[in-house]
């Protein structure tokens, strides 16, 4: 390459007086240095929330969950001992869930009930990383254990009661009447997932039983693996260990039309964003065109001292294309920077506008989560590229195809 070329590139990008050209300049760099890393910054974030999302989930939720169809059914040390040999592993967790009617200070409200051993909420990292010893002490002689989001917005803390409602109640001549049964609170947990946080209760197991009247049954068995992907090995392993009688469920098809429609959205998400970058590709364009009609005659007059053809055309793709890649480079830099201190710019956000810019009430997540993924910043990096270098070439082309001797007889 010559380095008249890259010279006269420089030049035409940062000579003074460029007016309305230098302006289009500059907007082409910024468009594409707020596409490249506003798409980095919207796909981490996606990344981050569905990966919290899994994690939550699976923090209140088996891999997969066996349900017995006939409601309920004994759980007996065999039914444990076989689970563990077929499974190979002791990570299952037998348990009641029910959905009921809590009332406090005379307000009534629904809860989804989830009954565990104490000893099992100790094995379950995540659950348990939100509740203290004392909490779980108290638990473990019969309290309950509220979600926070719950607990506050009907004002209950440790040592409350709250009365709760079995609409599967006694039968009397008046009809079924609900059986109720009053609760002290042990404590609460939060798990980050505003839908557990503000709806579920979790109580005792032996507790459960005798308040649904099925001592010693449970109607639920929850079995965590060690890839949450792997879950068709696991059913069948657990299939081997139970009956017919059982029914199976796995997390992603219990969360199926949730985790769809997260894929969709981040799809979609990923196509609109990356109408930034060819809109700014297209900034570039023009203004390259612009360069070209400008310097026409600079051009005609190099060419008649010798310059070719092709070194014409070099010209308008260096510069057009040192506009996209520096502001490739500027935006990848951006955008690693702000999913580097997503938190720290949230809390400013909020302390300025003294709103909640995260709603967990919206968004099921209590923070802002951001994860990258090395392989789709390369490849956001690698398109953004591909469209700032590819941007300059019809421009160019005309530059190069510019008759020097009627543009100068003609000026």
């Amino acid at each position: 390459m010559n380095p008249i070329e890259p010279y006269l590139a420089r030049r035409y990008l940062t000579a003074r007086g460029g007016g309305f050209i230098s302006v289009i300049a500059i907007f082409s760099f910024l468009g594409i240095l707020l596409g490249v890393a506003t798409l980095i910054v919207v796909m981490a974030v996606m990344n981050g929330f569905r990966n919290d999302l899994i994690s939550r989930i699976l923090g209140f939720n088996g891999h997969i969950t066996a349900f017995p169809r006939d409601g309920y059914i004994e759980y007996t040390p065999e039914l444990g001992a076989r689970l563990r040999e077929t499974l190979g592993t002791d990570l299952f967790f037998p348990m009641v869930q029910e959905s009921l009617l809590g009332s406090h200070s005379g307000r009534v409200f629904g809860v989804g009930v989830r009954a565990l051993r104490p000893e099992d909420i100790a094995r379950r990292d995540e659950l348990s990383g939100s509740i203290d010893g004392d909490e779980l002490a108290r638990f473990g002689n019969g309290g309950i254990l509220l979600g926070e989001r719950l607990a506050e917005r009907y004002g209950l803390s440790a040592g409350s009661m709250i009365t709760l409602l079995n609409p599967d109640g006694n039968q009397t001549v008046l009809g079924t009447l609900p059986r109720q049964g009053s609760f002290e609170v042990a404590g609460t947990f939060s798990l980050g997932f505003n839908d557990y946080d503000s709806n579920f209760i979790i109580m005792p197991l032996e507790t459960a039983q005798r308040f649904f009247r099925a001592q010693g049954q449970i109607n639920a068995i929850e079995v965590f693996g060690g890839d949450p992907g792997d879950t068709a090995r696991l059913g069948e392993a657990l299939r081997a260990a139970l009956s017919d009688d059982w029914r199976f469920v796995d997390w992603q098809e219990a969360n199926s039309t949730f985790l769809s429609a997260l894929t969709v959205e981040r799809n979609v998400m990923f196509l609109i964003l990356s109408l930034i970058i060819l809109v700014a590709a297209f900034n570039i364009v023009s203004g390259q065109y612009m360069l070209v009609n400008d310097k026409a005659r600079e051009i005609a007059i190099l060419r008649t001292m010798g310059m070719s053809r092709g070194q014409a055309q070099r010209v308008f793709i260096i510069s057009g294309g040192l506009i996209g890649v520096t502001g490739v480079f500027g935006g990848w830099g951006l955008g690693v920077l702000i999913t580097d201190n997503i938190r720290v710019i949230q809390g400013w956000i909020e302390a300025l506008s003294g709103a909640e810019v995260f709603s967990p009430e919206v968004y099921y997540l209590t923070r802002l989560p951001a994860e990258r993924d090395t392989l789709e910043v390369l490849f956001v990096v690698v398109l953004a590229l591909l469209v700032s270098i590819l941007a300059p070439v019809w421009p160019a082309r005309r530059a190069a195809g510019l008759d020097p001797v009627e543009i100068l007889r003609n000026d």
